[in-house]
């Protein structure tokens, strides 16, 4: 792990540049943001699904008006967010998964194929999880240990490998579960049931296992850079005459 880099000789840990502040230290919801995919992303398409599944049942299961509707809503969601001045590549990618989700589902005819690329992109994730942690190597300490700057160092410590394995596989079954409950719905056709399934493992299961991620790994990350703190203050205490 990278040694702190103190700018005077003091045993305030701050002084070096190392806060304690459960909030500032090296891991935090947005750090785990990045290594999950973003909530942000569960609204650009989650919404337009929603508005989907509604358009389709209440035209009378006419796919058409239903991805007019659901690319509205993409559009309107796209515009919001412009408007706030978030980032273009955000914004593109939202409304991208949106425009792709249609296409596929014009293509083929078929409106549960609106939601094929929201079930592929749950194997994609599971995958990654279930592969990295096999491998010994947990892919959200691969991110987080990344944005510390300690790409692989955590891999040495046992805690903080435990704490990366364990959250990893929990995002890993999230993914599983979400594929054992909507592949049986998509191979029947069963599109109202596909959408309830995927707003109803949408927000709550992300929000839980994001919630349950940061309570294993932040203690842990809390005591390494406390213990680095110690470490660089002792380091620069004045010898004694």
């Amino acid at each position: 792990m990278t040694d702190p880099r103190p700018e005077q000789a003091s045993g305030d840990p701050a002084a070096h540049g190392i806060s304690l502040d459960p909030d500032e230290l090296g891991v935090d919801r947005a750090m785990l943001d990045k290594a999950i995919g973003g909530w942000r992303g569960m609204i650009d398409s989650g919404v337009p699904a929603g508005v989907f599944v509604v358009a389709y049942l209440i035209t009378s299961q006419q796919l058409r008006p239903a991805l007019v509707a659901a690319l509205i809503s993409g559009a309107v969601i796209a515009v919001v967010r412009l408007a706030r001045r978030e980032s273009l590549q955000q914004v593109g990618a939202g409304f991208f998964g949106v425009a792709i989700s249609a296409f596929v589902a014009t293509r083929t005819g078929r409106a549960e194929d609106y939601f094929l690329v929201g079930i592929l992109i749950n194997v994609a994730y599971l995958l990654a999880y279930a592969i990295t942690g096999a491998l010994r190597w947990p892919l959200l300490g691969l991110v987080v240990g990344y944005v510390r700057g300690d790409a692989t160092g955590w891999r040495s410590d046992p805690r903080q490998y435990r704490a990366y394995a364990t959250a990893s596989w929990i995002w890993a079954g999230m993914f599983a579960i979400r594929l054992l409950v909507q592949l049986p719905m998509y191979f029947a056709g069963a599109v109202g049931m596909l959408g309830v399934a995927k707003l109803a493992m949408g927000w709550p299961m992300f929000l839980l296992t994001a919630y349950l991620s940061y309570q294993i790994i932040h203690p842990v990350l809390r005591e390494v850079d406390a213990a680095a703190a110690a470490e660089a203050s002792s380091g620069l205490e004045p010898e004694s005459a």
